[in-house]
């Protein structure tokens, strides 16, 4: 069975009948031979269902996040605005997915040259349960209309999402396997990849799953496109705005309580703003109202899970023992549920979990440095770089610092770092390779065809 735990009670919120590898094999055969005919509509067909699907979703929007809320805790302003989000990227590749996949005209010797970008065919996705629509609806609207097809291995948290997006598809006016969930856990995840109609796989997940999972798909030379987990650093500088910092930046550390790859985790301040930056942002980090997520009053619910709670209490238990200092937060509460505060530690170094690891949660790591080449030195110091921020009144000089000196796939000025349908969206080294959203990410699961007429 898979059963989700709702983390604020404890209490099982709905359970699920485990398909069996019988019941995966029917399921991806049914999807192949969905995607045959599939492939052939045209891009007006697929962006009608996909426009559907978006007013669909926004019809929705409170029922999904009151489910989400449940599953896995996110609070529900938060909710609805995921769901708005998963609109938006069904009809931003309506709008754009057939200029976006044109073919491409090369000028040879030959009388006709040009590049035709054609479907693989199904695409599995694995999906974790931190946005459980957002991730899936950033990989799905762009595979479907790209002419593929897709199966979904959900986090085994999150199982009423699961079905619920695949019941969207249905309802939404997609052909019933074009889009399907694979309820199953992760030990039958390589079977499904090594299966001759599996054409590639999408991650999102932890970098020892996406380490995994590139493994087993190299191993059958299958594209994968892997998004992973993130350190991401936010460097204030002296000539910062520190007010609107430190509310950008307690934003971005507690979005989703703080269960983000891109979350804000690393504050690399510089010496002469220091104190006063941390005065703000522990005045910003202290005003979070953290409770049940359902409550309409409330900005940050409980984690996913009991587990990932105390996983996160131990990596701050162990920072603070090897000498970094709590500012606030920093123990478990004494109620029921997956709850943790949010919590800043300082004079976190080198050799520490809250230095070197990834903090998935409210925990925030701030970090002194001298100047501003020691700010960027330590923010790439890390084998993560998915995401990347700098504050500084001086937007040139920002800019040269986002585009040149620090390493990651996404670096933002002045504000934290998000995903847009518009941007191309992953990261480098232990972060992961490949691209989602824009066109480049529509481009990752297709035939690159070159195509010459003598």
């Amino acid at each position: 069975m898979m059963r989700s735990i709702n983390p604020a009670t404890g209490e099982i919120v709905q359970a699920f009948e485990a398909h069996s590898e019988k019941g995966v094999e029917k399921i991806i055969n049914s999807v192949d031979k969905c995607w045959q005919q599939w492939r052939k509509t045209t891009f007006f067909q697929r962006s009608q269902m996909m426009q559907n699907l978006a007013t669909l979703l926004k019809s929705k929007q409170e029922e999904l996040a009151r489910l989400m809320a449940r599953e896995m805790g996110k609070v529900l302003r938060e909710g609805v605005a995921e769901i708005e989000k998963c609109a938006w990227v069904c009809e931003y590749y309506a709008a754009h997915s057939e200029n976006f996949l044109e073919n491409e005209t090369i000028a040879t010797n030959f009388s006709k040259s040009y590049v035709s970008y054609q479907p693989l065919g199904t695409i599995l996705a694995v999906m974790p349960w931190n946005f459980p629509f957002w991730q899936v609806f950033r990989f799905a609207a762009p595979t479907l209309m790209a002419g593929n097809t897709a199966v979904l291995k959900h986090a085994s948290n999150v199982p009423g999402c699961a079905m619920a997006i695949e019941d969207l598809f249905r309802e939404a006016g997609f052909p019933d396997n074009v889009f399907r969930t694979l309820l199953i856990r992760s030990n039958l995840v390589e079977a499904v990849i090594k299966h001759p109609a599996v054409k590639g796989v999408s991650l999102t997940g932890s970098t020892p799953a996406g380490k995994s999972v590139a493994s087993v798909a190299g191993s059958v030379l299958k594209k994968c496109v892997l998004e992973l987990g993130g350190s991401d650093p936010y460097l204030i500088l002296e000539d910062a705005d520190l007010v609107s910092a430190a509310k950008i930046c307690a934003t971005g550390r507690l979005l989703n309580a703080g269960q983000s790859c891109i979350g804000a985790k690393r504050f690399i301040v510089v010496d002469k703003v220091y104190s006063e930056f941390l005065e703000y942002f522990t005045y910003e980090m202290n005003k979070a109202n953290f409770g049940e997520p359902w409550e309409p009053d409330i900005t940050m619910g409980p984690m996913a899970r009991i587990d990932l709670r105390d996983e996160l209490h131990k990596q701050v238990s162990d920072s603070v023992k090897k000498g970094a200092e709590v500012v606030i937060g920093g123990a478990r509460p004494e109620r029921k549920g997956a709850y943790y505060p949010p919590t800043i530690l300082e004079k976190v170094k080198p050799g520490m979990p809250a230095y070197d690891e990834e903090l998935f949660g409210p925990v925030a790591s701030v970090i002194r440095v001298k100047d501003e080449s020691e700010a960027i030195s330590v923010a790439n110091d890390t084998a993560f770089g998915l995401g990347a921020a700098v504050f500084s009144k001086n937007l040139k000089r920002a800019e040269h610092i986002a585009e040149t000196q620090l390493q990651a796939g996404c670096c933002f000025v002045n504000d934290f770092v998000k995903s847009d349908p518009r941007l191309p969206f992953g990261g480098i080294g232990e972060s992961g390779f490949g691209r989602e959203l824009s066109s480049h990410g529509i481009k990752e699961f297709m035939n690159v065809k070159t195509i010459v007429v003598k």
